[in-house]
């Protein structure tokens, strides 16, 4: 496995730095245990009144707060797990039905509702969701972040590029950006993690963004494993690949750790 790393120096110059391998020590760790959590829908203000899951940590906190993002399916199970995984990290997480009730395991439809997503309307939803986390007393003034699959992906991204008050934006094989003019508007450091074998998003536009990200110093580091497809970590498809998709739980929470919890 390969990782192409960007990291912003105090004086702002950058640099890629290629590792062969697992990252070490405390990343090795296992994972945390949400069994103890409880999670329920609360309503959120968007364009029009819309719903999310919430879930957090046991505590009163303050915590930091961190959108997750769904993937073309839907509010679905598997990203509700998700969230509860991040609670069980120490973090208040909040999934918007960005489909407004909309879920489904058919890939037609789940193709036909990603094409009827508005992205504006999209972006206006996930703000909606930071400013929820914002006014929660668990969160408060803590430091709030993203992480997104497939379109979710895609829309952590775009989060980070247009909401300057996230602290940390990861993005699981959502579309990259290579435009240096945009990537400059990012308003924190990016934790990107793709598959080699993804046939919609081929690797060399992966590297352009790691290139582009690290010539415009930003922080960031983007993470191809060699044998993933596409939703690799998503444990309910085919392409899951189990041993990827834990190493890239591992350098999630590293990632929020180092970003959020500081």
């Amino acid at each position: 496995m390969s990782t192409l790393r960007v990291r912003k120096k105090s004086h702002g110059m950058a640099w890629v730095l290629l590792v062969m391998g697992l990252l070490p020590g405390s990343l090795a760790a296992g994972p945390a245990d949400p069994s103890h959590l409880k999670g329920g829908s609360v309503n959120l203000k968007g364009r029009e009144p819309f719903t999310g899951y919430l879930v957090k940590p046991a505590g009163k906190g303050p915590f930091p707060g961190v959108v997750v993002i769904i993937e073309w399916w839907g509010l679905n199970d598997q990203i509700k797990g998700v969230a509860d995984r991040l609670a069980a990290e120490g973090y208040v997480a909040l999934a918007p039905d960005l489909y407004h009730g909309n879920v489904t395991s058919d890939p037609e439809k789940a193709h036909e509702l990603m094409r009827g997503l508005d992205e504006q309307e999209a972006m206006s939803d996930l703000g909606s969701a930071v400013d929820h986390l914002r006014s929660l007393p668990e969160v408060g003034k803590a430091r709030i972040g993203s992480v997104g699959f497939c379109m979710g992906g895609g829309l952590s991204l775009q989060l980070a590029l247009h909401r300057p008050d996230l602290s940390g934006a990861v993005v699981f094989y959502g579309q990259p950006e290579i435009d240096p003019a945009v990537l400059k508007g990012a308003a924190c450091p990016i934790l990107g993690l793709f598959g080699a074998q993804d046939q919609g998003i081929p690797k060399p536009k992966v590297e352009a963004m790691a290139k582009t990200l690290n010539e415009v110093g930003k922080g960031a580091e983007v993470k191809i494993y060699p044998d993933a497809g596409h939703a690799f970590f998503n444990e309910t498809r085919p392409s899951y690949n189990a041993a990827d998709a834990a190493d890239a739980w591992r350098r999630t929470v590293a990632f929020f750790k180092a970003h959020l919890k500081q």
